[in-house]
């Protein structure tokens, strides 16, 4: 079994040693804990495919430690170029097409043409990146479908028993509590595939360009229907709770329930609290989880792309 090992440069080195040699790593960025593993090496994408229970049509980011060393791997754009003068590294994830030399396997871009592209700005996280020496490709580190991780603990609940994790990175509690935003970069207008902390109106202001609507095609992680799900049904909207509901209140909506997202209403502070308190719910005992209405503008609008995935259909 993993053990939690707290962040040092030490450790750090080791992990990035770990990877090197074919080994998945659980680490810690501004957004959520991820499962990483050499992007180059087919035989460690496929371990966490295997850890995660992952559809394997579903591509991996690769994350990079340098803006430099990812437009290696994917063309930049003019737009790329503009967005990530601006927000990396941060909490925002490139789609651009793969360059001719990209060492990146076909198994973590799901055999496209496109390569997901991040550089984290946790500090911790790359200099684990630039320790491993490759690109690494990092989903979250919980079961497919599952509910994301924004502390190691979690990671251990999740993976602990995987038998190919050799390491879980501590490095606290993430400052995000939200996915990177997906920006396909590629074309003649920004798409958001996967709405984030870095908004349209933010990408507007960086690139002079006003974002397009996503096609259905999956190039991107984050665009199953189902997704981000506790084990318990989820219905949202709820302004009270009904017998049986564990209720998660936000602002003045459900104050007297036993988790708030935010008991003063802040979009923020509701996306940190997010998944710990999914979490903390659906290990309550009752029959559902209710979720107070949610205003969908700024960050609302990334934190309800969750919950609605959450409270899809399960296939």
């Amino acid at each position: 079994m993993a053990k939690i090992t707290p962040a040092d440069i030490d450790t750090l080195t080791e992990a990035g040693e770990a990877v090197a040699k074919g080994q998945l790593v659980a680490f810690g960025t501004e957004t959520v804990y991820g499962l990483g593993g050499d992007a180059t090496n087919p035989e460690a994408v496929a371990k966490i495919y295997a850890a995660k229970g992952r559809p394997s049509f579903n591509p991996l980011i690769s994350h990079i430690d340098s803006t430099n060393n990812a437009f290696d791997l994917g063309e930049p754009t003019l737009m790329a170029q503009q967005l990530a003068d601006d927000y990396w590294p941060g909490p925002m994830t490139l789609i651009l097409n793969k360059t001719a030399h990209c060492p990146v396997h076909d198994l973590a871009t799901a055999g496209l043409d496109s390569i997901a592209l991040r550089v984290p700005s946790k500090t911790e996280a790359r200099i684990f990146l630039q320790a491993a020496g490759r690109p690494v490709a990092a989903p979250s580190a919980n079961r497919s479908g599952r509910i994301s991780p924004t502390r190691a603990q979690h990671v251990m609940d999740e993976l602990g028993a995987c038998d190919d994790l050799a390491m879980i990175l501590d490095m606290g509690a993430t400052e995000e509590g939200l996915e990177s935003t997906v920006i396909d970069a590629r074309g003649e207008a920004p798409v958001i595939l996967r709405p984030g902390s870095i908004t349209a109106t933010m990408i507007a202001c960086s690139t002079g360009l006003r974002p397009i609507a996503p096609s259905k095609d999956i190039i991107s992680p984050g665009q199953l229907a189902s997704h981000y799900a506790p084990s318990k049904p989820v219905v949202l909207d709820a302004v009270s709770s009904k017998d049986g509901d564990i209720m998660i209140g936000f602002g003045a909506h459900g104050q007297d329930a036993v988790f708030n997202l935010s008991p003063k209403g802040d979009l923020t502070e509701a996306a940190a609290n997010l998944y710990d308190l999914l979490r903390a719910a659906d290990m309550e005992a009752g029959k559902r989880i209710a979720i107070a209405p949610i205003p969908e503008e700024g960050l609302g609008i990334a934190i309800l792309d969750r919950l609605r995935r959450a409270a899809a259909d399960r296939p």
